[in-house]
């Protein structure tokens, strides 16, 4: 991987707040030619710091589902335990995001349902099968702080 400059830096954050942002808007913010500024974003693109571009979507009906932050924890931590707990639970179409943790339990996920029932559905049907738990502690969002894309979306004006 390429080590960063400032103006890199600089690339980086503004794609992250809007990944559609043209080359020319891109390259003003910047301060780069156009031309310049579309060769250091393939350079970056090309050496894997930017791995792609996405959409981010609203889970369900958002004023109608719930965030569940589940945490878990697995009889052993052997490679053999992680590599199955990792292709099982990617299998699990209700699971959002899935970190490995350091800590006292060994994966956080973020899950998302339509409310407690479905929530209960999912524990059942997926969490509670996947290989090697002892432990899972769901925890129930409030409300969102802090998401990708909230703070683009907010700042623009509803149509």
């Amino acid at each position: 991987m390429r080590t960063l400059d400032p103006l890199d830096r600089k690339i980086i954050r503004l794609l992250r707040k809007d990944g559609r942002m043209s080359n020319a808007k891109l390259a003003a913010e910047v301060g780069l030619s156009p031309s310049a500024c579309l060769r250091r974003l393939h350079m970056l693109e090309h050496s894997g710091v930017i791995r792609g571009y996405t959409a981010i979507v609203d889970d369900l009906d958002e004023e109608r589902s719930v965030t569940v932050i589940v945490q878990i924890t697995l009889e052993r931590q052997t490679d053999d335990y992680l590599r199955r707990f990792d292709a099982a639970v990617r299998k699990c179409p209700d699971v959002r995001e899935c970190y490995l943790l350091s800590g006292s339990s060994d994966y956080l996920l973020r899950v998302v349902a339509h409310d407690a029932a479905d929530f209960d559905r999912i524990y059942k049907d997926q969490l509670s099968r996947l290989p090697g738990v002892v432990r899972i502690q769901s925890s129930f969002a409030i409300r969102s702080v802090v998401r990708p894309g909230a703070a683009l979306a907010a700042a623009e004006p509803s149509a």
